[in-house]
């Protein structure tokens, strides 16, 4: 049975003639007949009387007809909606980021997005960076967005942004008066977010490139978001590293203290599976991203 077949038995049924069936068509005449003949035999029941010229649905072809009808329109249907999907009028975009990504860069991205295509409903997902990776590679989520970089063969990276790191403490640490040297890092205690978090992953590796040994820091507490890292360290005695763009309300208000310490640049990366395709939105938001069209 074909959708072709439901077809030619609905413009047959509702004309209740195969010639005119045929020219509603465009088909001939006896390629409408075999098609009804066809039908009737993958059925095992007839499904029209022959009266003259004319043909007469059956009792069994009256209900096949409502069936016919329900299947060709839920096919019709169908392909619009991946016509709609096609051609961005909607669909569904699922995103997942890393916390200072999903809270102070990316949400006007996406209203940026969302306002092109209105059709399209946006989710996203905030994770730490090793989580957001491991959701790519696994399948769950097609696009990930991290701070830094992580080594996976099976994962794409792109550059998105670039974000600065900044020291902070409180105003009544000793470092407002006297900021640290390489040596005097150990001499704070440290407030840092939880290990799998590109924040702390790359304030890492930018001291064992400046030659400290990360494991000698003192880190009292790790905690698993960005605002409680900045709460903790305005309300406490110990130092911490994060995002400028974390902490720029804090600063102008007096709470913190931006400490003179050179910190290197990071990215914001896009992250890929390499061997997964996208679907139409993720590829339009992509492009989004990449071309810096938002």
């Amino acid at each position: 049975m074909t959708l072709e077949q439901f077809r030619i038995f609905i413009a047959v049924a509702q004309r209740e003639h195969v010639t005119r069936a045929a020219e509603a068509l465009r088909l001939t005449p006896s390629t409408v007949s075999h098609a009804v003949t066809t039908l009737e035999d993958e059925l095992g029941i007839s499904l029209f009387n022959r009266v003259g010229r004319r043909i007469l649905l059956t009792q069994a072809g009256r209900i096949f007809l409502d069936e016919a009808r329900a299947i060709v329109a839920r096919v019709e249907a169908a392909c619009q909606r991946m016509e709609d999907i096609c051609i961005l009028k909607s669909g569904v975009l699922h995103v997942w980021a890393s916390h200072t990504i999903a809270g102070y860069w990316l949400p006007a991205r996406l209203n940026a997005f969302h306002s092109h295509y209105p059709g399209i409903d946006v989710h996203m997902k905030i994770s730490n960076t090793m989580e957001v990776c491991r959701a790519v590679q696994d399948g769950t989520v097609s696009i990930g967005l991290i701070e830094g970089h992580i080594i996976n063969d099976d994962l794409v990276f792109n550059s998105v942004a670039r974000d600065q790191m900044i020291l902070i403490v409180s105003p009544r640490h000793p470092w407002v008066t006297q900021p640290p040297a390489l040596t005097d890092l150990s001499s704070s205690a440290w407030i840092l977010r939880e290990r799998g978090s590109g924040t702390r992953s790359q304030f890492e590796d930018a001291l064992q490139q400046l030659g400290v040994d990360p494991t000698m820091l003192s880190v009292q507490m790790e905690m698993p978001s960005n605002e409680a890292v900045a709460s903790a360290v305005e309300t406490g005695e110990a130092a911490s590293v994060l995002s400028a763009s974390v902490v720029t309300g804090r600063l102008e208000a007096g709470l913190l203290h931006h400490v003179p310490f050179t910190l290197p640049e990071r990215n914001f990366s896009l992250v890929q599976h390499r061997t997964r395709t996208f679907s139409p939105s993720e590829t339009r938001f992509v492009h989004f991203l990449l071309t810096n069209e938002i």
